[in-house]
């Protein structure tokens, strides 16, 4: 699997389109209020494994439900405002992402030092459930993986979130076959890589579109 969040370069004109498209678009706004629900849902459902089975995996996977709840409210609230606003709320969920990966970070060293060995059973089942969740959604936002930094980081997290759930349930086999918790803690330190990675990508576009935007009103103010 890619731990990296990818994303592919696009003009100016490109993205703006895509982003303007999908926010006149019914569809994109349905699928962004079932991802909103189920992460919720799945937060919930994950936050009380994760402490009944002390995996800081599932933790980790529970708060990043949580956080992707929240970037798709965001991403709601912003659509159809202006390019500017739309990439200054990537730079909230930005900053949200990389809050993410630094807790899950500091979290698996703490239960790395305690030697805290998880519950497989719950690891695999949870996980389980979670991967079918992040799978459902991920199909329903593929068609709207590109646009802007907005829309980009939407799909970054749909996509991070399924790649987790996968490595949980690698790390439920692990602490199964090995009786160590060692595979939960690489997990979860993969998940936090994975969070800062998709920060820095986001924020990365979202600086540039705001520079765009600004050489814009400026070259149009010139013309004036």
């Amino acid at each position: 699997m890619s731990a990296s969040c990818h994303t592919h370069s696009h003009g100016p004109g490109h993205s703006h389109d895509h982003g303007a498209a999908a926010a006149a678009s019914p569809a994109y706004r349905r699928i962004l209020w079932i991802a909103l629900a189920v992460n919720l849902a799945m937060f919930a459902i994950e936050i009380s494994a994760g402490v009944a089975a002390q995996s800081v995996s599932l933790l980790a996977d529970s708060l990043d439900f949580l956080g992707d709840a929240g970037n798709y409210g965001i991403s709601l609230f912003v659509l159809g405002m202006a390019i500017q606003w739309r990439a200054r709320a990537s730079l909230v969920k930005a900053a949200s992402m990389g809050a993410f990966g630094l807790w899950i970070a500091i979290t698996t060293i703490n239960h790395a030092m305690a030697g805290t060995v998880p519950a497989a059973p719950v690891m695999g089942v949870v996980g389980a459930l979670a991967l079918a969740a992040n799978f459902g959604v991920a199909l329903l936002l593929y068609r709207w993986r590109e646009g802007d930094s907005n829309m980009r980081s939407v799909w970054i997290c749909t996509r991070n979130d399924a790649i987790g759930n996968v490595a949980v349930l690698a790390a439920a086999a692990g602490v199964f076959g090995s009786g160590s918790g060692w595979p939960d803690y690489v997990v979860a330190a993969i998940m936090s890589g994975l969070a800062l990675v998709g920060a820095f990508q986001v924020t990365r576009h979202a600086i540039a579109e705001l520079r765009q935007s600004r050489e814009a009103g400026a070259h149009a103010l010139g013309s004036l």
